[in-house]
């Protein structure tokens, strides 16, 4: 049955090896689950239904991508993504987050025609490469100042925008040791390094006293704070169209990016230098999107931590799933 659905033969490799390259893709972006949560929770968002918002979100994509296109390529709610959906759309012009989550479900309605139609198919393949990947990397960027920011190596400045914390505090000297610690086990090639730096840093802030200790295992928190709790008649204004455009324009170059490069490390893309089932993996990526936003999360999109996986001789959509 999976040979037939997957064609795993076709594709020189077998069910192991598919399993491993899951779990390795999983070590990779399980840190979205401790991350999401702490960014959209800034919103005022519960942060356990946000979790599990996530955790359903990214099962939900996954699972798509893996049948529909058969491609080794995971989805979650994107960095980046949360981020401008957070300190942009919310506590910037001052949306409330569920007026956030209606301009999330729209973009992801229109990316899903755009997808049925094989418009944004086209898109994708009308735009340079060298300019796809460099909005993937000013993504990078911006994210990078967040967590400068939120670390407290970055402080507000009047005179010159930014300006250096106090590097003495814990959270400085804690967020640089994680930086190095991830930095040194990418190094190594160890699996589920960003994961391994993330609970390194949890655990020295507990026992430092910077992050209260809640406990280690627990039943799932509710999802009925942010199910279903997206305002589709506020995001309708005419002061979100920007907002909606938005969503829609940074997803489509952001996700076309990590999707020609997953395939292109998989060997998967064909002769023409185009992706052959592009369309079936744009339709998964909506249809993710759509179902993340009823959830309660922002916009699900393809991680390039799907290369992970990749590297580890995932080349089918068992590897997703």
């Amino acid at each position: 049955m999976l040979e037939r659905l997957f064609q795993l033969k076709a594709h020189n490799t077998n069910v192991r090896t598919e399993i491993l390259a899951g779990v390795t893709t999983f070590l990779a972006m399980a840190y979205i689950l401790f991350v999401n949560p702490s960014i959209l929770g800034e919103t005022g968002m519960d942060k356990g239904a946000v979790f599990v918002a996530t955790c359903l979100a990214a099962a939900i994509g996954s699972v798509t991508m893996g049948l529909i296109a058969n491609y080794p390529i995971a989805l979650a709610p994107g960095m980046g993504l949360n981020a401008f959906f957070t300190y942009t759309v919310v506590l910037h012009m001052g949306h409330t987050w569920q007026v956030a989550l209606g301009a999330v479900f729209l973009s992801a309605v229109m990316f899903f025609l755009l997808s049925i139609f094989r418009i944004r198919e086209w898109i994708v393949n009308s735009i340079p490469l060298p300019l796809r990947s460099a909005i993937a990397a000013g993504i990078g960027l911006f994210l990078a100042l967040i967590a400068l920011h939120n670390a407290g190596i970055v402080v507000d400045n009047p005179a010159t925008l930014v300006g250096l914390g106090d590097l003495k505090q814990p959270a400085p000297i804690l967020a640089t040791l994680g930086f190095f610690l991830i930095v040194g086990l990418e190094s190594l090639k160890v699996r589920g390094a960003v994961l391994i730096g993330i609970l390194a840093v949890t655990i020295a802030s507990i026992l430092m006293g910077v992050t209260p200790f809640g406990g280690v295992v627990s039943m799932p928190p509710s999802l009925a704070p942010t199910f279903l709790q997206l305002d589709i008649a506020g995001a309708l204004d005419v002061g979100l169209v920007s907002v909606i455009f938005a969503f829609l324009f940074v997803d489509l170059f952001d996700n076309s990016g990590t999707l020609i490069g997953v395939a292109k490390r998989a060997g998967l893309m064909g002769k023409d230098g185009h992706m052959p089932k592009m369309g079936r993996a744009l339709i998964a990526d909506s249809t993710a999107a759509m179902a993340g936003s009823l959830l309660g999360t922002s916009t699900t999109t393809s991680y390039i931590e799907s290369a992970a996986g990749v590297s580890a001789g995932g080349r089918t959509g068992l590897t997703a799933i």
